[in-house]
């Protein structure tokens, strides 16, 4: 369903409980920045009438995904830690084309939105799976589902936004990228991406 071209290996998560505040602490980040990326959006392209009704409900969410966690470290008697560079994201901007119309600029945004939640998605869905606290696999499927539906809604807007043709081949080539970004960053439990 994703498109992902090069899976997370599912040991992942054994590094990942390893050390759950860091991971946590990384997912709140995650999840703060998801927010505070579709309201940049809405503000830079407030004339895009369903963009900005489709995102300002994904603001709320997001934000209440990040209320989640930070209530997840407190009953665990974690802390949030710093925020970290987040590589992948900062691979995945790299690749944005420059340049170009206001509208393809919106549509290489709306493509590494999609691969982010794409990417969170199919960690969550291993969290679920095989973390070994009960209670976090519950935790964790909530939050698949929902990033679901986030990386189709980037998505359709891209298509919606965009030349159907063009976005096909340039979601490819998006899809090819993070799989090379993917083989070549330092596997880690400590961050979501």
């Amino acid at each position: 369903m994703l498109g992902l071209k090069l899976p997370t290996d599912p040991r992942w998560v054994n590094l990942a409980e390893r050390d759950l505040e860091e991971i946590l602490t990384d997912h709140a980040y995650c999840e703060l920045k998801a927010a505070t990326s579709c309201i940049s959006l809405i503000q830079q392209y407030s004339e895009k009438e369903e963009l900005v009704k489709e995102l300002s409900p994904i603001v709320t969410e997001e934000w209440g995904h990040f209320r989640q966690v930070i209530r997840e470290l407190d009953i665990r008697g974690l802390k949030l830690g710093k925020q970290r560079k987040d590589e992948y994201v900062n691979q995945l901007m790299d690749f944005m084309k420059k340049g170009g119309s206001r509208e393809d600029r919106l549509i290489e945004r709306l493509f590494v939105c999609a691969l982010i939640e794409a990417r969170s998605c199919e960690r969550f869905r291993l969290l679920s799976l095989h973390i070994s606290a009960p209670e976090l696999k519950e935790f964790y499927h909530k939050f698949m589902v929902s990033e679901a539906g986030h990386y189709r809604l980037f998505l359709d807007l891209a298509n919606k936004y965009g030349k159907t043709e063009k976005n096909k081949i340039r979601w490819q080539e998006y899809l090819n990228r993070e799989a090379e970004i993917m083989a070549n960053l330092e596997e880690r439990g400590d961050r979501m991406h």
